[in-house]
């Protein structure tokens, strides 16, 4: 349950400017999409993927790190991943496994991105049902277990002599066409009013400098 009078606190300590800019930023936040990232081992592509998901307004981002761990790059994604929630999946055993089971209990279908001959276009996918969107591993791509795992495939039209894209850049095209049509449909996928209460509480907390000590403050403020 959220405290309202420590909210009311912590916004002290916050401009109106960036109270402003949450609350609106929050009207686009979705739980309705959510991306897999599957042992990226180019550092610049984990963050890359990171700034797109906030671009585009995903919240939670998958992680499975069975043989490279995450890595986020400030330069790279731009300070995204304060804003953003991860789920990682690093314990070596189990790790694709227990992603996925997390995913399906959450009511989310498995789509793996891959130019496999059963794919889906990405202008052509069916946006109502709650998506894991999975990008695995440069090169070879996502794995066996995943693929085996998967409710659907996508892919990317391709025209060229080249026959993939990098992964951070087929990230962004597969959020900004799906995402676009999500806010042009009467799909509900915007955060819960609480869900909006507990990622801006979140927020101002991730924007206040020395923020354990204030609340001790404020938590000691109340005994007196």
């Amino acid at each position: 349950m959220i405290d309202e009078k420590l909210v009311a606190y912590l916004e002290e300590f916050v401009t109106e400017e960036r109270k402003t800019l949450f609350r609106k930023v929050l009207e686009n936040r979705t739980r309705h999409f959510t991306v897999v990232l599957e042992d990226l081992y180019q550092k610049h592509n984990w963050s890359a993927v990171v700034r797109s998901c906030d671009v585009f307004g995903v919240q939670d981002i998958y992680t499975i790190e069975n043989k490279y761990s995450a890595y986020i790059s400030n330069g790279v994604g731009k300070g995204a991943q304060k804003w953003v929630d991860f789920h990682r999946f690093k314990a070596r055993e189990n790790n694709t496994q227990d992603c996925v089971d997390a995913l399906k209990a959450k009511g989310y279908q498995i789509i793996v991105t891959t130019p496999h001959e059963d794919s889906s276009f990405v202008s052509d996918f069916d946006i109502t049902k709650k998506s894991a969107f999975v990008f695995g591993v440069e090169g070879a791509g996502a794995s066996d277990l995943i693929m085996s795992k998967a409710d659907g495939y996508l892919k990317i039209p391709m025209y060229g002599f080249t026959e993939s894209l990098n992964v951070s850049v087929a990230a962004a095209i597969t959020l900004q066409n799906t995402t676009d049509r999500l806010h042009k449909s009467d799909i509900d996928w915007q955060f819960s009013d609480q869900e909006k209460e507990e990622t801006y509480v979140s927020w101002l907390e991730k924007s206040i400098g020395s923020v354990k000590q204030i609340k001790e403050r404020y938590y000691k403020d109340l005994e007196k």
